[in-house]
């Protein structure tokens, strides 16, 4: 069974930082592309950042550039997304989702965690 579990959420004030994780289980992590997606609340889905199975390549989303990093480590079958200056906006459900073998979209999704950002 694919699962993959969100952690690491919750309030912060703006400008401070969080780390949030994904444990996953039940599949060769490494051999899939990972993504963290986020939905605002009353807004649609948002993808953040995608990171490549095998060189470490990544992708961001133009809004959080410069202010998030994904990771992962193979070892723990875990990635992780590091986000630091954050805003109100940034005030989302995050998920964790893996990236389908045949690049078609995103065949598993976390149950989410909870970032707000407010003081």
């Amino acid at each position: 069974e694919v699962q993959l579990v969100e952690s690491g959420g919750g309030l912060v004030q703006p400008g401070g930082s969080l780390r949030l994780s994904c444990a996953a289980s039940g599949f060769t992590f490494s051999n899939y592309d990972m993504s963290w997606v986020r939905q605002a609340p009353g807004k649609g889905l948002e993808w953040l950042s995608t990171i490549k199975n095998g060189a470490g390549i990544t992708y961001y989303a133009d809004s959080v550039k410069g202010r998030f990093t994904i990771s992962r480590d193979n070892a723990k079958n875990t990635v992780d997304l590091q986000m630091n200056s954050l805003k109100p906006e940034d005030t989302a459900v995050y998920y964790c989702a893996r990236e389908g073998l045949e690049g078609w979209g995103k065949d598993y999704w976390g149950q989410g965690t909870q970032v707000t950002v407010s003081s």
